[in-house]
C-alpha cells in the first residue's frame, strides 16, 4: 500500500487515498465522535444560555431603538455567548488535536500494513493530544508573534514620524509590512508542519517536536512546503464538494417555508424549519471538517516518513518490522529517531 522506501509526489497522494480507504472506520470514526461530540456540546451549551437569558434576549431585540439597550441588560448576553464561542473554540481546538494524532497513529500501522482496532487507535490518539494541542500552539506562537511585532513597530514608526492626522499612511504601510512579512510566516509554518507527526510517531513533547521538525525538513524545504500546499487545496476542494448538496438541500429545505405575510407562519413553524437547516447544513460543515482536515494531515504524516527514510534510512527498519510481525519476531524500534 505504501512504498517502504524513499517516497514520490504520486507515492504520497496514493498512500494517503489508500490508507483513507483502509482505515476509513478508525479515522472517520474518531473525527465523527469528537466533532459530533463537539457540536452537541455547543448546541446544548446555546440551549441553555437562551432558556436563561430568553427574557433578556427578547427585550433587546423588540427594543424601538438600540440606544434604549443598557448595559445591565446586555451585559449577560454578551457575555454569555462570549463564554460560549470561547469554549467553542477550545472544544475545536481538542477536536483538531484529536484528528492530527489519529491520523499519525493510523499511519503507524499504515505503513507497516497491519491493522488497527478503532480502540486501539482512539487509546493511542488520546493520549498523545495534549501534547499535540501543545505543539501546535507554541508552533502558533512563534510563527504570529514576531510577525505581529514587526507590523506594530512599523505603524507605530510610521505614525510618530507622519503624524497621528496619517493613519491612512499607516494602514497602508502595515499592510505593505504584513504581506512583506507573509514569506517568513509561511517558512516558520513548514519548518514546523511535521511536528505533530513526530509527536505520535516518536512520543516527543512539544520542543522536541518542533526541533525534530526542523531537523526533518532542512534540506527539503521547498518540496515540504510544495506538497504540504497541495494537499491544503485538494483537501479543501473534497471537503467543498462534500458540504455542496448539503448547502443546497438546506437551501430548498428552508424555501419551504411559508414566510409571506399572507400565510403567517407561526413561531413553531419557523423555529422548525430554522433548526433543520441549521442541522443540514451542521452535517455538511461536520463531514467537510473531517475531510478537509485528515487528508492534509495524512499527507503530511507520509511527508514525515518520507524524510526520516532519506535523511535516517529508515525504510530498511521498516521492511524489517513489517517481515518480523508475520514470522513472530520482536520487531525493530521504527519510532525513535535514528
Amino acid at each position: 500500500m505504501i512504498p517502504l522506501q524513499p517516497l514520490q509526489l504520486s507515492d504520497i497522494l496514493n498512500g494517503a487515498i489508500s490508507t483513507a480507504g483502509r482505515y476509513w472506520k478508525q479515522l472517520f470514526g474518531v473525527a465523527a465522535v469528537v466533532y459530533g461530540g463537539a457540536a452537541a456540546v455547543i448546541a446544548a451549551a446555546l440551549a441553555v444560555l437562551y432558556a436563561s437569558l430568553s427574557d433578556r434576549i427578547h427585550g433587546i431585540v423588540h427594543a424601538p431603538e438600540a440606544s434604549d439597550v443598557t448595559w445591565g441588560q446586555a451585559g449577560p448576553v454578551v457575555l454569555g455567548f462570549a463564554g460560549v464561542l470561547l469554549g467553542a473554540a477550545l472544544l475545536t481546538m481538542v477536536c483538531t488535536a484529536m484528528v492530527y494524532a489519529t491520523s499519525a497513529s493510523v499511519l503507524q500501522e499504515a505503513v507497516l500494513g497491519r491493522p488497527a482496532s478503532f480502540r486501539a487507535v482512539w487509546r493511542r490518539a488520546w493520549s498523545r493530544v495534549l501534547p499535540v494541542m501543545g505543539t501546535v500552539l507554541l508552533s502558533g506562537l512563534i510563527t504570529l508573534v514576531p510577525l505581529l511585532l514587526v507590523a506594530g513597530a512599523v505603524v507605530a514608526v510610521v505614525v510618530a514620524t507622519v503624524g497621528a492626522h496619517s493613519i491612512a499612511v499607516a494602514v497602508v504601510v502595515g499592510v505593505l509590512g504584513g504581506l512583506v512579512l507573509l514569506p517568513l510566516g509561511v517558512w516558520l509554518w513548514v519548518l514546523f508542519s511535521l511536528a505533530p507527526a513526530a509527536v505520535v510517531f516518536e512520543r516527543q513533547g512539544p520542543i522536541g517536536a518542533l526541533r525534530r521538525s526542523v531537523r526533518l525538513v532542512r534540506g527539503a524545504w521547498w518540496r515540504v512546503c510544495g506538497i504540504s500546499l497541495l494537499a491544503l487545496v485538494l483537501g479543501s476542494i473534497a471537503g467543498s464538494f462534500i458540504q455542496l448538496p448539503f448547502t443546497t438541500l438546506g437551501m430548498f429545505h428552508s424555501l419551504r417555508l411559508p414566510l409571506d405575510t399572507a400565510s403567517d407562519p407561526s413561531a413553531a413553524q419557523l423555529v422548525a424549519g430554522l433548526t433543520s437547516y441549521l442541522a443540514i447544513t451542521l452535517l455538511g460543515q461536520t463531514l467537510s471538517q473531517i475531510v478537509s482536515v485528515t487528508f492534509p494531515q495524512l499527507v503530511t504524516g507520509l511527508l514525515y516518513v518520507d524524510r526520516r527514510m532519506r535523511r535516517e534510512e529508515l525504510g530498511p527498519v521498516l521492511i524489517e518490522a513489517a517481515a518480523a510481525e508475520p514470522a513472530g519476531q520482536q520487531p525493530p524500534n521504527v519510532t525513535s529517531p535514528r
